[in-house]
């Protein structure tokens, strides 16, 4: 049912506008317009309409014409008023138009498996993309922080030499998976080959997993708040969502017993920079968190994409390195500390889950494209992966110490916040109890677009997550600025 009204408050998508030199009435065309929409099924029953102004403007006509578009749509039963005021698709109004010609798609999406995304997530990921918008929360690294020329160089070298282009191993290639060993065994993780996958990224090795070896009575636990939040891949897969506290050295495993739970338990965690606190996880905490889970017969997932990403000393070792039991699930990346466009990680377990893991994957992509991981190949064996993340930890340091002068300059009374030693996240919280999902629909009216930090808990209600690794100097300025006065006004 949540799905349901979280579908119907979705915002309708207009990226069309009528034709002014056509013979057609400007209100036919907008009524032929609504009638191809719902007939495809991309707006369905129930559905919220935006209002007659808003369609206005959207159209680029006379709000008379909207009035006059609306009342043949209601005549033909294809809209109608809502309770509470309004407009909506109307219930059924699919079935009007389709009949026999085609299946009802609306019925298909209802009873897929996969959740929707939660509401707030879909306007983010909307709009990250669209010209003019000021991305301060972004996870994502700035384009001219992208090693690209590194990459340019690598392509250069590859077109020299004779390429792989067939399917790869279900492992991935094995040059790939023996450096990422060799990167590995630095980081303190000795591994066979055969303990290491190749995947498209972190979020895939997470849907691997969820897809692989969660139960549909499992609770995965986490830090509060926690990145995991934004996404529903463990409920979908029938899984419960449970939250931790933390303090200032990350999870406090002992708070899992207070816990009520639903069957198996897993604990997910991010303990080098966590998203979106930044907290890092000293060794002792490490070693406490790997105890009790290994006590309680309790999977760890370890998130551990931002460990390049370091700008003071370097983090502790990970929870793998410190595990004799098998009992670390470790997810790696090129996306945080390189380019995120490469879409290349890995994940590395014991031999017979990743062997699992590697054949539900083949199963839904036949590996990951060969070219990337050629490249990441050549990469590492160059030492130019490592030149690339010592450049962008240069470039983060600076970016990081003048967003810090931003929020003293103009948060100083507004927030409090902790200095991050690496990623790109600065968590701050507000105070005098100003609501985050509040300053996030006004700071859209400004094109600044920061989430609340209710997407990455429930409780982090006056919270925001801002990133200093996309914005440059001047943009930074001014946004945060801007920023700033919107969270006055309230």
């Amino acid at each position: 049912m949540a799905e349901t009204k979280e579908l119907h408050n979705k915002q309708l998508s207009i990226n069309w506008k009528p034709d002014r030199s056509s013979n057609v009435p400007l209100y036919s065309q907008i009524v032929g317009y609504f009638t191809n929409r719902i007939s495809h099924g991309d707006w369905i029953s129930g559905q919220s309409l935006p209002s007659q102004r808003d369609l206005s403007k959207s159209f680029g006509v006379n709000r008379s014409t909207i009035v006059a578009a609306m009342e043949e749509l209601m005549a033909m039963g294809l809209v109608e008023s809502s309770f509470g005021g309004g407009t909506r698709i109307a219930m059924d109004s699919w079935s009007l138009l389709i009949q026999e010609k085609a299946p009802n798609w609306q019925d298909y999406i209802m009873s897929g498996a996969f959740r929707h995304n939660i509401p707030t997530v879909q306007v983010i990921n909307h709009l990250e993309f669209q010209e003019g918008t000021i991305r301060l929360s972004t996870g994502e690294m700035s384009p001219d922080l992208v090693q690209t020329e590194l990459v340019k160089k690598v392509m250069n070298s590859l077109s020299q030499k004779e390429l792989f282009m067939n399917y790869p191993d279900p492992l991935g290639m094995p040059s790939l998976r023996r450096s990422i060993q060799k990167l590995l065994a630095k980081r303190g993780i000795n591994v066979p080959l055969s303990c290491i996958l190749i995947v498209s990224g972190a979020v895939q090795a997470l849907q691997l997993i969820a897809s692989g070896i969660v139960r549909s009575t499992s609770t995965v636990y986490m830090e509060a708040p926690s990145y995991l939040c934004s996404m529903n891949i463990f409920q979908s897969a029938g899984a419960v969502l449970s939250g931790v506290p933390m303090d200032k050295d990350g999870i406090m495993p002992w708070m899992i017993r207070n816990q009520q739970r639903t069957g198996p338990g897993i604990l997910y965690t991010i303990p080098t920079f966590q998203n979106p606190t930044g907290i890092v996880m000293p060794e002792s905490r490490r070693k406490e968190v790997l105890k009790y889970c290994i006590e309680h017969n309790m999977p760890i997932i370890e998130d551990d994409v931002f460990c390049d990403l370091w700008l003071d000393n370097p983090p502790p070792p990970p929870l793998k390195a410190l595990d004799n039991s098998g009992s670390v699930v470790y997810i790696g990346s090129t996306s945080k500390s390189f380019s995120p466009g490469l879409r290349l990680g890995w994940l590395v377990g014991p031999e017979s889950l990743v062997e699992r893991l590697a054949d539900i994957k083949m199963q839904v992509d036949y590996g990951v494209s060969v070219l990337p991981q050629q490249v990441v190949t050549e990469l590492m064996e160059q030492g130019l992966y490592d030149q690339g993340t010592e450049t962008v930890r240069k470039a983060l340091r600076h970016r990081r110490d003048f967003m810090l002068k931003l929020l003293e300059k103009y948060f100083f009374d507004i927030a409090t916040w902790e200095k991050p030693t690496g990623g790109f996240f600065i968590w701050i919280k507000l105070k005098n109890q100003v609501l985050a999902e509040r300053v996030f629909n006004k700071a859209l009216k400004e094109k600044l677009l920061v989430p609340p930090g209710t997407i990455y808990g429930s409780k982090s209600v006056s919270c925001l997550r801002l990133t200093f690794g996309y914005l440059d100097a001047d943009i930074m300025e001014k946004s945060m600025y801007q920023l700033s006065q919107v969270i006055r006004s309230f």
